[in-house]
Formats: C-alpha cells, structure tokens, sequence
C-alpha cells in the first residue's frame, strides 16, 4: 500500500481507538455509532452500528480500506469486499491476539513500531495489576456476565482480565469458545460455581442488577447473599482494544481488592 491507506473506515470501535493512538485518528472518514473514545472520533460520520451497515453511506467516503471486527460483520465485510473496497476483518478473542491485531493495524497505516510501543505499554500495565494482586490471601471467585437472557458468560479475554485484576473465573473451560451460543449457560451452573462476585456487562445494554439479585434460584450464591452485584459499562470490558487495560482492568482489580481486604473475603465460605 505505499504510504498507507489515507481514508479508513471503521465498523468497530476499537479500531478507531487504536487508530487514534497511533497518532492516525485524521485517518479515519466513517466510524461506527458505538465508538466513544476519544470524544474527537464521536465527530466523524457515522455508517454502522455494529451489525447494521449503510452501505451507502460507506461509498460517499469512498474508503481506501475498511476495517471490521468479529464474525457478526463476516457478512458485511464480504459484500465490501465484492463491492471492491480492500478490507479487514478480525476476530481476536483472547489478550494476545488483540494485542497481535493491534500491531497488524500499526502495520497497515505505516506506524509498525508505535503500535509496538502501545502494546508494550499495555502489557506493562497488565503485568503491574497483576503483581498488585499475587499476595492475596483468599482471590474472588467471579462470575461474569456478558447477556441475561440468555445467560451469557465472558468472551476469552473476560475471563484473562478476571484473573490479571486478582479473581478467579468460574468457568474457565468455557473461555476458549469462540461464539456467544456456546457460551451460553443454564442458571443452575452459575448456582453450582457459587461465585463471590457476578460482574454483568451486557452488550450496548444497561444491566437491571436488580433483575439478576432477584433471580429466585440464585438466593443462596455468595454474590447475591452478601450483594457483590456490579456492572461495569460494556465499552470497557467488550471492546476488544486498548480500553480494556484502560479503563477495564483497573475496575475489575477495583472491585476484587475491595473484597480481599474486607474480613468478609478472608472468613465466607
């Protein structure tokens, strides 16, 4: 590509975030309406929600690439494609792989080694709230949940926050599914995990905390017994992008000191 693409639509709203980093945000001709950071990327137009694309609004930008996000825009990447727009999709699940994305999007607009230093950075904070939380006594058990009905459980890297921040998740086998569905849970399984603390972040939707304390056979789960219920906004823990070390990790880690240095964490269950 030379120089790089001059005019990059982004369907996501961590590609934009990511873009803006790296110094590239006057890149950027059309963003999806669920980006919020920074504020200045909130000016741009905007062609997508997350699943719903104008496409022709996408073509009045006349884009030299177009960068997707997730199986859910598989299909609206290819139609792009065959329309004969260069474009780019991922679908990074775990902390590594969205740090590998966002080396490969540093890559495409000629900022290779910024992206390397953001990553750096990144892990750098990791790697501090981390040993922040090694000496713990007693770690949370942690319930997370990314959708109500049905229950949904957290996306890979959900559950590697969890236990960077100082938790435990409760259902690690489920974390290398790839696809909501199969990560789809009875209530009776969250039941029998008896969580400490439930985290609900449901996607690009405000979580009735009371709908979830009051779930009639959840009544004997620590969580909801002694009401560790908490949400934290979807923005900073379902975007897959620099926000989540951010502005995620440091909530999560938050909350479960909270719990380790309470005489509840150290005496129930």
């Amino acid at each position: 590509m030379g120089s790089g693409p001059r005019r990059i639509v982004c369907l996501s709203a961590e590609t934009a975030d990511v873009l803006y980093r790296l110094g590239a945000g006057d890149l950027i001709v059309g963003v999806s309406g669920y980006t919020t950071v920074p504020r200045e990327a909130r000016q741009k137009p905007i062609v997508s929600a997350f699943t719903t694309i104008r496409y022709d609004r996408i073509e009045a930008l006349q884009p030299d690439i177009i960068l997707g996000f997730s199986d859910l825009q598989a299909e609206a990447l290819r139609v792009l494609g065959e329309r004969g727009y260069p474009v780019l999709l991922t679908n990074q699940r775990t902390l590594q792989e969205i740090f590998d994305t966002m080396v490969t999007i540093g890559r495409i607009v000629s900022r290779g080694p910024e992206a390397e230093a953001l990553v750096a950075g990144l892990q750098k904070d990791l790697d501090r709230v981390r040993e922040a939380s090694r000496g713990w006594a007693r770690r949370p058990r942690v319930y997370f949940e990314e959708w109500g009905d049905p229950l949904i459980t957290g996306i890979a890297w959900v559950g590697e926050l969890i236990e960077a921040a100082g938790g435990e998740d409760v259902f690690p086998e489920i974390r290398p599914l790839r696809t909501a569905p199969q990560r789809v849970l009875r209530p009776e399984a969250v039941v029998e995990r008896a969580p400490d603390i439930i985290i609900a972040s449901w996607c690009g939707k405000k979580v009735k905390l009371e709908a979830i304390r009051s779930r009639p056979e959840w009544q004997g789960i620590p969580a909801v017994r002694y009401g560790r219920i908490y949400e934290i906004k979807s923005a900073y823990c379902l975007q897959p992008g620099p926000i989540l070390i951010t502005e995620g990790l440091p909530r999560f880690h938050a909350i479960f000191r909270s719990f380790a240095e309470s005489a509840a964490g150290a005496e129930l269950r």
